[in-house]
């Protein structure tokens, strides 16, 4: 079977393209043809190693580019992109290939959809956000700190300034969708659909394709068996891992700490840490560090804290900690949740709730509470860890039902 990988870059700035990377290379492993397409480079070289083809355009993303003006165009319609996917799509059999999409929105844009619509491959889509259904890719209203209630291209979600850049922002955004949802054929070709968490398709069913198949497939977890944590270990603090931002829940991180009488650690930068650093003075910012370093850190945690506030489809950072034997604490807004269970592996607390929160904090403060949670949390992941190997079975069974679907040979 040869399958054709799509998404925006061909190296990993992220959740989303590290899961395309890495589940590209394990197919390639597994004596698969894989074809990688990207837009933006450099290329992981990981892949070539992998035996992975990869087919790159050597364009920007909206982070790079030098202008936005013309970056605008691509942002909107990616002819090169529609162009070199048709070409490269052409050279396969559609009896014995697959295209899976993992994401489009910062360099590829809608007109992939062309190729995807002219092709007689099957597609599955892999929602790591929610672009095919939300013009800002969150259900987040950016201005109000919470989720937006709006249906996508309502009266409503049209008039309301939802987008941290303002609205202005909102109205390209909205006619992007407008172009991605009824003329780029993008939209038509998401009837197979993996969704990450249960939360995640709860959220965006409604507003797919009527008549869509979902299948769940949780991302793979990049951890090594440790052995749960030594009895003698001396017990960390309370931390923070990721993008330092208000959806993010930072600054309710934060204040919760106080509430605690514990001092918050952040490892992460972003656009809310100059302002907490002032507010917080008692809080420690590492900024951002090597994958290594994060895991190692987590390791020697008391908690993870993830206080997300928005629609997370499946927060990596909360089941890497999970599998270091670290509890998490988490909000129970975000897909995070489905990994623990209130009370043994963690606590829920309420969203954008400084108190729930901090009385979560507080419990973990008992040294024995800490040691007996940290031990039912490793037992529990690697009874069933989230392997690579795993997420590989699980993607050729849906590529299998897909197939069979469309038509072609199983």
């Amino acid at each position: 079977m040869r399958i054709v990988i799509v998404c925006d870059h061909a190296h990993v700035n992220g959740g989303q393209a590290k899961v395309a990377i890495e589940s590209a290379k394990g197919l390639s492993r597994r004596g698969r043809r894989v074809d990688f397409f990207a837009a933006v480079g450099p290329i992981d070289p990981t892949l070539l190693e992998a035996g992975v083809k990869v087919t790159l355009l050597g364009q920007d993303d909206v982070s790079s580019a030098a202008s936005l003006a013309r970056f605008g165009v691509q942002w909107l319609w990616n002819s090169a992109a529609e162009r070199a996917l048709a070409e490269l799509l052409a050279s396969c059999d559609p009896r014995d290939s697959i295209v899976h999409v993992h994401g489009w929105a910062k360099a590829l844009s809608p007109s992939i959809g062309w190729a995807l619509q002219h092709a007689e491959t099957p597609v599955v889509h892999t929602l790591h956000e929610f672009y095919l259904v939300c013009p800002n890719g969150g259900f987040y209203d950016f201005h109000a700190a919470r989720n937006c209630d709006f249906a996508p291209l309502s009266l409503g979600c049209i008039a309301h300034d939802c987008d941290s850049r303002g609205y202005h922002r909102k109205l390209l955004r909205v006619g992007r969708h407008a172009l991605m949802r009824y003329a780029s054929g993008l939209y038509d070709s998401a009837r197979h659909i993996i969704t990450i968490s249960k939360l995640q398709r709860e959220v965006a069913a409604p507003y797919l394709p009527i008549g869509a198949t979902f299948y769940e497939v949780a991302n793979p977890i990049d951890a090594e068996p440790l052995g749960p944590k030594p009895e003698n270990a001396p017990l960390g603090g309370f931390l923070f891992v990721g993008r330092v931002s208000p959806e993010k829940g930072a600054r309710y991180f934060a204040l919760a700490a106080r509430q605690a009488g514990v001092a918050p650690v952040f490892v992460g930068d972003g656009p809310a840490r100059e302002a907490l650093e002032k507010e917080f003075p008692e809080a420690r910012f590492l900024g951002w560090r090597e994958p290594a370093e994060a895991r190692r850190l987590m390791r020697e945690a008391r908690a993870l804290v993830f206080p997300s506030v928005w629609y997370e489809g499946q927060p990596l950072t909360v089941y890497e900690a999970l599998a270091m034997g670290t509890p998490v604490i988490v909000s129970d807004i975000c897909a995070g949740r489905e990994g623990v269970r209130d009370g043994d592996n963690g606590f829920w607390f309420k969203s954008a709730d400084p108190d729930s929160l901090a009385q979560a904090m507080k419990r973990l403060r008992d040294d024995d509470v800490a040691r007996e949670m940290a031990r039912r949390t490793y037992e529990a992941y690697w009874r069933e860890p989230l392997t690579l190997d795993r997420h590989l079975d699980r993607l050729l069974e849906v590529y299998a039902q897909a197939r069979a679907a469309s038509g072609a040979a199983a």
